[in-house]
């Protein structure tokens, strides 16, 4: 076992002699930046607000009826005959049934198309990425980092080329 950690440590200090003789030159991406400032990424979004304004608003509109029956099953439940409270405590629970029912599917929809925008969007990222690593001669370019130094930060160059192209 220690043979195998000193076969380690040696790695890791040939590595860091590598590393040394050669400077790395190492950037750093914040795709959450890309997804939130990005052109294509606020196209994208607005994009997916149109399309799914239509839904949002029938939701909007069977939620209001389901209000507004509660509200009228409160005020005249008292006065109105068993029958009739019953066939509209009946409606309130199907329309609220059909209410959740519609607002996960709209959720799972919106959900589905958010990630195939993004996607091409990180995807065409990735293409812009690669070419300025190229351009520049970075050995290394992270998109996830616990930490980074501002210094490495090229994601203001990702947002510039993808306004660009």
């Amino acid at each position: 076992m220690k043979q195998i950690y000193s076969l380690l440590a040696l790695m890791v200090l040939s590595a860091v002699a590598a590393a040394q003789s050669n400077e790395l030159k190492i950037g750093f991406v914040s795709t959450e930046r890309l997804f939130r400032e990005a052109a294509p990424a606020v196209r994208a979004l607005k994009k997916l607000e149109k399309e799914f304004q239509p839904r949002d608003q029938e939701l909007q509109k069977l939620a209001k009826q389901a209000k507004d029956l509660q509200t009228q099953l409160e005020k005249e439940g008292v006065t109105m005959a068993e029958s009739e409270r019953r066939n509209k405590e009946a409606d309130l629970a199907r329309m609220n049934r059909d209410l959740q029912r519609l607002q996960r599917e709209f959720r799972e929809d919106l959900n589905l198309r958010k990630n195939e925008e993004l996607g091409q969007v990180l995807e065409r990222a990735n293409k812009v990425i690669q070419e300025i690593a190229e351009k520049e001669k970075y050995d290394l370019i992270l998109q996830e980092a616990v930490y980074r130094s501002p210094r490495i930060d090229i994601t203001d160059k990702v947002l510039k080329a993808l306004t660009d192209k």
